[in-house]
C-alpha cells in the first residue's frame, strides 16, 4: 500500500503544479506576429483591395482628359444623275474635326472624385487589414486554449489512469469497493472522449488559421502554449478618441462625403453649357474650263440645357442629399463603434476580475481541497468518491481558468479592431 499511495502522492504533485517546470518565457507573442505578417502579405483579401487600388489609380487620368477629337468625311451635293464630282458647283468632299470641350472646372472635379475613390478603397484595405488581424490573433488564441486544454486533459488522464489502478488494488484487498473502481473508469472515459473532442478542435484552429494565411488547410503549424494575460491600460473616453482618429470605416465615411461634395460641385457645373468647336475643309473637283477653290469652315456649338428644372437641378439636389447622408451615416457608425467599445470595456473589467477570482481563490483553495482528499484518503479518512470529486473539481476550474483567460485575450483583439489600431 505504501507503493499505491507513493504513487497516488506523485500523481497528484504533477496534476497540481503542472508549469513547475516551464519558467522559461514563452514566446508566443513573436509567433502570432509571424503569423499576422504572413496572412496580412498573402491573404486573398488584402490582394484583392490592393488590385481595386491600382484599378482605382488608373481612372483620374481618364476622366480628366478630353473625349477624342471626331475626324468625318463626307460627300456633298453629288448629282445623282451622273455622279461626276465636278459637274456641279457645290459638289465637295467635305473633311472635318471637331473636338468636345467640356465647361472649365469639369474635368478637375471629375479627376477629384476618382481621387476620393481612391481614397475610400484605401481606407477599405485598411480595414480589411484589421478584420484579417482580428480573426488570425482570434484563431490563434482559440487554438492554444484547445492545446493548453488538450495538456491539462491528458495531466488529469494520467493521473485517473493511476486512480484506477488504486481502486482496483484495494478492491482486491477487500479495502475499497466496487462503485469505485467503475466510476474511476467512468471518468477515464469521459476525459477521453473529451481529449477526442480536443483533436477535432485543433484541427479545425489550424485549418481556420492556415486559411487566413492563404495556406492548406492541412499544413502543420508550432504553436508556442502558455497564453499570459495581457495588461489593460486604457480608458473607455481614450480608446473612443484612438477610434475617431484611426478607424478606417470612420476616414472611408469622411471620404465618401467629401466625394458626394465634389460630385455636388460638378452637378452645378452642368448648369453650364459644354462646347463643341472644328474645323470643315470642302474639297472641289474642276474642269478643264473652270477652276473651283477649296472651302474651308469653321464652327462653335454648345448644348443648351432647357430642362434643367428636370435634370440639372434634380442631380444637385440629389448629391446635396448624399452629402447629409454621409454626415449621418458618419454620426451612425461614430456612435455605433463608440457603443462597442463600452461594452467591450465593460467586458475586458469583467473578464480581469473573474481571472483574478479564479487564479488568486478558487483554484488555490481546490488545490488545497484536493491536497486535503489525498492526505485524508492516504489514512483512510477519506473515500474515493470524495477525492475522486476534488480532483475533478480541480480539473474544471484549471480548465475554466484558461477558457477565461482565452476569451480575455480574443476580447482585447477585438477593442483593437474597434478601435482601428494595434494597442497591444
Amino acid at each position: 500500500m505504501r507503493s499505491i499511495r507513493f504513487l497516488l502522492f506523485m500523481g497528484t504533485l504533477l496534476m497540481l503544479f503542472p508549469d513547475s517546470g516551464s519558467a522559461q518565457e514563452n514566446p508566443f507573442k513573436s509567433v502570432l506576429q509571424s503569423f499576422i505578417t504572413t496572412a496580412l502579405e498573402n491573404n486573398p483579401a488584402i490582394k484583392e483591395f490592393q488590385n481595386r487600388i491600382k484599378a482605382a489609380q488608373e481612372v483620374p487620368s481618364q476622366v480628366s482628359s478630353l473625349d477624342d477629337p471626331i475626324l468625318q468625311f463626307q460627300l456633298m451635293n453629288m448629282p445623282v444623275d451622273t455622279f461626276d464630282l465636278s459637274q456641279e458647283n457645290m459638289t465637295q468632299k467635305l473633311f472635318s474635326l471637331s473636338q468636345k470641350l467640356p465647361y472649365p472646372g469639369k474635368l478637375g472635379l471629375k479627376a477629384e472624385i476618382a481621387g476620393k475613390n481612391i481614397a475610400i478603397t484605401e481606407q477599405d484595405l485598411e480595414e480589411a487589414r484589421l478584420t484579417i488581424t482580428r480573426d488570425v490573433k482570434l484563431a490563434f488564441y482559440e487554438l492554444c486554449f484547445v492545446l493548453e486544454a488538450t495538456n491539462i486533459t491528458k495531466e488529469n488522464k494520467t493521473l485517473l489512469e493511476q486512480f484506477v489502478v488504486i481502486a482496483e488494488s484495494k478492491y482486491s484487498v477487500g479495502k475499497g469497493l466496487q462503485q469505485d473502481v467503475l466510476k474511476a473508469q467512468v471518468e477515464l472515459s469521459k476525459i477521453m472522449e473529451r481529449l477526442i473532442e480536443l483533436q477535432k478542435l485543433e484541427g479545425f484552429e489550424k485549418a481556420k488559421l492556415n486559411s487566413l494565411m492563404n495556406l492548406l488547410p492541412q499544413e502543420d503549424l508550432m504553436i508556442p502554449h502558455g497564453i499570459g494575460k495581457t495588461d489593460f491600460n486604457f480608458t473607455v473616453e481614450k480608446l473612443q478618441a484612438i477610434a475617431e482618429k484611426h478607424r478606417p470605416l470612420l476616414s472611408k465615411i469622411l471620404s465618401l462625403k467629401e466625394r458626394y461634395g465634389s460630385s455636388k460641385k460638378l452637378a452645378e457645373k452642368e448648369y453650364y453649357p459644354d462646347f463643341n468647336v472644328g474645323l470643315k475643309y470642302g474639297q472641289r473637283d474642276g474642269t478643264q474650263m473652270i477652276d473651283r477653290p477649296d472651302f474651308v469652315s469653321a464652327f462653335v456649338g454648345i448644348n443648351i440645357p432647357i430642362w434643367y428644372k428636370t435634370k440639372q437641378s434634380r442631380r444637385v439636389s440629389e448629391t446635396a442629399y448624399k452629402v447629409e447622408m454621409a454626415s449621418e451615416t458618419y454620426n451612425k457608425a461614430k456612435n455605433q463603434i463608440f457603443l462597442n467599445l463600452k461594452k467591450l470595456v465593460d467586458k475586458e473589467q469583467q473578464g480581469s476580475r473573474t481571472l483574478g477570482l479564479i487564479e488568486q481563490g478558487i483554484l488555490p483553495q481546490a488545490r488545497q481541497s484536493l491536497e486535503s482528499a489525498l492526505a485524508g484518503y492516504s489514512v483512510d479518512k477519506v473515500d474515493f468518491l470524495t477525492l475522486l470529486d476534488n480532483q475533478l473539481t480541480l480539473f474544471n476550474w484549471q480548465i475554466k481558468y484558461h477558457r477565461e483567460l482565452t476569451d480575455y485575450e480574443k476580447n482585447l483583439a477585438v477593442i483593437e479592431q474597434s478601435a482601428g489600431k494595434n494597442l497591444f
